[in-house]
């Protein structure tokens, strides 16, 4: 009789910990889900602002046309892209690219001096501190999930119900990596 409770009690307190740690995972995963709908939010905000800017630029910027076609392109892709390698890829160009348009704009006394310009430019640099938040947030929910569904015993209940590790919004041009020169 003892021994059937014991194994009761064994099989109880299993299936305690299997529920605990499915809950766990189940949590996790949504975590990610969420911090990838942050990402995604600011990444939007940021493709909504850029007609703006190109339009305000376009005036000024006659003879760069390329570099503003290009961003135009890019926010076209970025708008229609829905995996997260191709997203990466996309917005760090777009990064790169609006990056490029600032600094072409330097060159510009007129439009640096214009208001509009500098409202659009504001509230650019405001929207990048937010995606940069928001990829801080993901990767932090990432990394919680791929701890809990490759340790032990989350590994066993992440196998059993077909949990998949996440993959990190990393910086994709080796350019954003280097450290910035800075001379006098």
């Amino acid at each position: 009789m003892s021994i059937l409770f014991f194994l009761m009690g064994s099989a109880g307190l299993a299936a305690v910990v299997l529920v605990v740690l499915y809950n766990r995972l189940v949590r996790l995963r949504n975590m990610v889900r969420e911090g990838w709908s942050g990402i995604d939010v600011q990444l939007k905000r940021r493709t909504n602002l850029i007609p703006n800017l190109v339009e305000t630029v376009k005036g000024y910027m006659g003879h760069e046309r390329d570099l503003l076609e290009k961003v135009t392109e890019l926010r076209s892709r970025s708008l229609k892209t829905g995996n997260l390698s191709e997203k990466q890829q996309v917005e760090s160009r777009l990064t790169g690219g609006l990056a490029r348009l600032f600094a072409v704009a330097e060159g510009y006394p007129e439009l640096k001096a214009n208001r509009n310009f500098q409202d659009l430019q504001q509230q650019l640099a405001e929207i990048e501190d937010q995606i940069q938040l928001a990829r801080r947030y993901y990767n932090g929910t990432v990394r919680n999930l791929n701890i809990a569904i490759e340790s032990f015993p989350g590994n066993l209940v992440a196998g059993w119900f077909a949990f998949q590790t996440g993959d990190f919004f990393e910086i994709e041009a080796p350019a954003d990596r280097a450290v910035p020169t800075v001379g006098f």
